[in-house]
This record gives structure tokens, C-alpha cells and sequence, in this order.
């Protein structure tokens, strides 16, 4: 077997690059543009109350229990192995509904770049995900060296460097007195009921649901525990590194936006290639949007290809204790669940025929973003319960990181992890005012059975599960 030292390359930078790929995209600032100046105080409310306490409680638990398998043992361990699978299996089966969406955002960048028009053409969204999601199902067949670098340089050049052009030409333009879109007014950042261009009611505010999916995923990274160097450092140190990058770039890149294009004309999906474009134009650099262009592809395809491989090991943790049919268990000689990756890539396929059928690409974008919320909050849920039993049950299990103030302490950040990820997930059925979504009956049937069946799956599993899949595997 190979020695454990020589399967270790991942350290603080690699590490805090993978957590940047699963939870950082540009494609999520047009979501928030939307708000104006007021984007800042949501995007800091989402951060207090949901980003530093998945940070805080993730670093805790990842430094207590290294072994592979992240939120499964960790819930595991503090509920029983059925609701460990039940977390696992929402970890993983919100990116049925997530990777579409990721990829029309790639899509419609492409089209900016060639043929405008195309951008609302569904067929070529349909086309271009499937063609992508496939690409990098059978990229990740080929082990984790590889796809770690891809996805980390894929963060840098193109969702770090584009950010923090954005942000830049943000700031040009507000030195050189161009005309802007927003007030910048302690009323406009602290909304009551009018502000920044838009009504502050439950039907507006639904959008801020969408920024507990852009802060999610810093738990990812704890399933390639045996690969990291010095796990008990490494953790805590790549987890507060990437969220503060994540924060900067979310906060400053919605407010680039903002400024420029007036927020009934953002779209989610082409939102951000519409900001460049206009952005470049005015500043006579038309010639880089392709270029440009081409490096948040890579970016959003980085993300992309951090989440498909993260959370399918997680699930295929759970075939050690016989939660999966033997033939989701067999690894490749790359040590990759192809099975599962190749089951993975059928169910999404139908999933994203979603954009035939919806009104509109942003309308498609948001209802499957939703959807991908919802299902992600449910094991968030889970994890912050986790955290808190764990400090009842397994005092005894060395944590180099722990949560200060000790029980207080972690009722507090525990709870208050609970508290917003519930009220989040109530909030994303209400429909946002600004799109149109069709009939009231078809988007909420949409959520509620699509939360139901995927709910009951994993339950049906766990409870029928047969004897004989349990397999012993080597740690």
C-alpha cells in the first residue's frame, strides 16, 4: 500500500484554493447586484450569521475526526448512521440541481463571446451543460491529483483575478464620476421599506435565500482528510483564509455591478458578462471580454469540477457500513467511485431539462438554485446539531481547533447556524418578485415534491438496505 506521507500534497494554500472552488463564483453577484448598495449589509448578515459559524463548527469538526468522509461521520457519530447517510445524501443530491445552474452560467459566457443571441436560446444551454457536466464527470475518473490543481488554478485565474478586475473597474468608476446606478446613503444600506431601488418585503428579500448557497461548501474539503498535510493545522487555517477572500470578492464584486447596470435590467444568469461588457466599453478595453470571458469559464468550471468528485467520496463513505448497493462501491484503479460518478451524470441530465420548461433562463437558474439551497440547508442543519451533541458525547476526542467559550460557546455559533439555515429554508418558497416564475402552483409543486422525493430516497435506502452490502474496507 502506499505510504500515507506520499498521498499528502494537500497544504494550506492547495487546501484554501479547493474550499475557494466549491463556495466562491462570480456567478452569484448579479444575484445580489440586484440589491444595490444594500447588497453589502446582506452579504455581511449571511456572513455573521451562516458563513463564520459553518467556518468555526467545519474547523472543529474536521480537526476531531480526519478520517474520510466529512459530514457522514460527523453526523454519524452525534445521530446513528441512518441520519449520517440522510446528511451525506443531501450533501450530495443538491448538486443534481446545482450543477445545471453553474453550467448555464458557463453557457451563457460562451455565448457572450460568440454569438450574444445564443445566450437565451435554451437548447444551446441544454446542449453546453450536458456537454460539460459529461467532460468533467470522465475528467475525475482519473484521480484526485490532477483535478485538485485543475480546480485551484481554475479559482485563481478565473474567479480571483476577474473578481478583483471587476472590483477594480468599480472603483475607476466611481473616480472618474460616471453615472451610478445606486445611492450610497446610510438609508440605502440599511433598506426599511423602500431603498436602493427596490420594495423590502419577503417577496423581494427571497434572493438572499440564494447567498446561503454561495457561503455553502466549506465542509467539502474535509472528505479528502488523507490527503491533507498536518490536518489539525491546515483545516482551521485553509477555512478562515478562503471564507475572508470569499467575503471580499462577493462584497465589493455585487457592488461593482450595481453601480453600473440598473438592477431591473441584471440578469442572473448573464448578469456578469453584461457588467464586463459594459464596464470594458466604457473604458475602451472591449478587446479583453474574450479573453476575460474564457477565464470565468474556467473559473465556474473549476467549481464545478471541485463539487463533482467532493461529495460523491463522501457518499461512498458510506459503503464501508453497507449504505450502498455493491455496485455504487467498486472504485476504479484511480481509486474514484466511477459508479457513482456515472450515476451522477444521469441524474443530472434530467435535471436539467428543467430549462426547456421554465419561462426564461434566469427563471430555470433560480427555481433549480433554490431547490439546490433547500436540500444543501438540510444537512447544514444536521451538521450544526452534529457539533453541538459531538461536545456531550465524544468530549474525549482531541479537537486542535475548538469553538472558544466552551459550551456557550458552541450553543451559540451551534444555534445560531440552525436558527439562519431554518429560516432560510422557509424563505426560498416564497417567490421572488422580481422574475417571473409562471404559474404559483408549478413552482411550488416543483419545490415541494422535488424536496420530498429527494428527502425520502436516502430514507428508503437506509431502511431497506440489505445485509449483505456491508463491506470492511481498509481505512
Amino acid at each position: 500500500m502506499e505510504p500515507v506521507s506520499s498521498r499528502r500534497f494537500l497544504n494550506v494554500f492547495l487546501l484554501a484554493m479547493l474550499n475557494l472552488s466549491v463556495m466562491t463564483s462570480l456567478r452569484n453577484l448579479p444575484l445580489v447586484a440586484q440589491y444595490g448598495y444594500a447588497s453589502a449589509f446582506f452579504y455581511f448578515i449571511v456572513a455573521v450569521v451562516f458563513l463564520f459559524p459553518a467556518a468555526l463548527i467545519s474547523a472543529e469538526l474536521a480537526t476531531g475526526w480526519t478520517k474520510t468522509g466529512g459530514v457522514y461521520i460527523w453526523v454519524r457519530e452525534a445521530f446513528g448512521p441512518g441520519w449520517g447517510f440522510f446528511a451525506v445524501w443531501m450533501q450530495w443530491i443538491h448538486n443534481v440541481t446545482w450543477f445545471p445552474a453553474i453550467l448555464s452560467f458557463s453557457a451563457v459566457t460562451l455565448a457572450y463571446m460568440v454569438h450574444p443571441p445564443l445566450a437565451d436560446n435554451k437548447f444551446f444551454l441544454l446542449g453546453t451543460i450536458l456537454v460539460g457536466f459529461w467532460g468533467f464527470t470522465f475528467f475525475n475518473y482519473h484521480g484526485l491529483k490532477t483535478s485538485s490543481w485543475f480546480s485551484a488554478l481554475g479559482v485563481i485565474a478565473g474567479t480571483i483575478v476577474p473578481g478583483f478586475l471587476l472590483i477594480l473597474l468599480g472603483i475607476l468608476w466611481l473616480i472618474r464620476g460616471e453615472p451610478l446606478q445606486v445611492e450610497f446613503s446610510l438609508k440605502a444600506l440599511l433598506p426599511a421599506t423602500e431603498g436602493a431601488g427596490f420594495t423590502f418585503n419577503l417577496e423581494s428579500l427571497v434572493f438572499v435565500t440564494g447567498l446561503f448557497l454561495a457561503f455553502g461548501g466549506l465542509e467539502v474539503s474535509a472528505v479528502h482528510a488523507r490527503e491533507v498535510q498536518n490536518p489539525q493545522k491546515t483545516f482551521p487555517r485553509a477555512v478562515m483564509l478562503a471564507g475572508g477572500i470569499s467575503l471580499v470578492l462577493y462584497v465589493l464584486g455585487a457592488l461593482a455591478i450595481a453601480i453600473m447596470v440598473p438592477h431591473e435590467k441584471i440578469s442572473l444568469v448573464a448578469g456578469l458578462m453584461e457588467a464586463f461588457n459594459l464596464f470594458l466599453g466604457r473604458f475602451d478595453l472591449g478587446w479583453l471580454l474574450i479573453p476575460l470571458g474564457l477565464m470565468i469559464v474556467w473559473g465556474a468550471v473549476g467549481e464545478l469540477n471541485a463539487w463533482i468528485i467532493g461529495p460523491v467520496r463522501a457518499l461512498h463513505a458510506t459503503s464501508k457500513h453497507g449504505d450502498l448497493p455493491p455496485y455504487f462501491q467498486k472504485l476504479n484503479k484511480h481509486g474514484m467511485p466511477a459508479n457513482l460518478l456515472f450515476f451522477q451524470g444521469i441524474v443530472v441530465t434530467v435535471a436539467s431539462f428543467a430549462f426547456l420548461f421554465m419561462p426564461s433562463a434566469s427563471s430555470a437558474f433560480w427555481i433549480l438554485s433554490v431547490m439546490s439551497t433547500q436540500l444543501y440547508l438540510l444537512m447544514y442543519i444536521l451538521m450544526f446539531l452534529a457539533a453541538i451533541k459531538l461536545r456531550y458525547s465524544h468530549p474525549h476526542i482531541e479537537r486542535t481547533y475548538r469553538i472558544p467559550y466552551h459550551m456557550p460557546g458552541i450553543w451559540f455559533v451551534g444555534g445560531l447556524g440552525v436558527i439562519s439555515s431554518t429560516l432560510a429554508f422557509f424563505v426560498g418558497f416564497v417567490p421572488p418578485s422580481q422574475l417571473m416564475v409562471g404559474s404559483i402552483y408549478v413552482y411550488e409543486g416543483f419545490l415541494i415534491g422535488g424536496l420530498s422525493l429527494m428527502s425520502l430516497i436516502p430514507l428508503l435506502i437506509y431502511q431497506y438496505r440489505d445485509p449483505s452490502w456491508h463491506k470492511e474496507q481498509a481505512e
